[in-house]
């Protein structure tokens, strides 16, 4: 999208990204709250970005987004009885802890415009 002036529909986004336009539509309302995307209805219209890359970090993203879990395993008994298992439920929890707060202390570092930088790089080596 920062490649070009034009609004994408759902569809096209979905198909670059090789996922279900109603995924695109739910992920674009998270970034248009927060203004990084705009978009029009009706022929023509579409989403377009509306704010500088440089602005944007991953973890603006990651908020606007709804903050997922970044990890899928879980505790699966909280309350056991178990001493073995309640300790490596508090040893994996806070592994977990670290692990993320790592993650977004990244996130918050990595701009748009440096996966787009990264991106182009990328692309011309490949072109080569």
């Amino acid at each position: 999208m920062a490649e070009s002036n034009e609004s994408h529909t759902s569809e096209e986004l979905a198909k670059a990204m090789k996922t279900n336009p109603v995924v695109v539509r739910r992920t674009m309302a998270g970034l248009r709250v927060q203004g990084f995307v705009s978009s029009e209805k009706g022929h023509g219209g579409g989403w377009q970005l509306s704010c500088d890359l440089n602005k944007i970090t991953l973890l603006d993203i990651y908020k606007a987004v709804d903050s997922p879990e970044f990890f899928a395993m879980t505790n699966r008994n909280e309350n056991s009885v178990c001493q073995i298992e309640t300790a490596v439920n508090m040893v994996t929890r806070q592994v977990f802890t670290e692990a993320k707060e790592l993650l977004l202390k990244k996130f918050k570092s990595v701009s748009l415009a440096n996966l787009q930088g990264s991106t182009k790089r990328k692309t011309s080596k490949t072109k080569q």
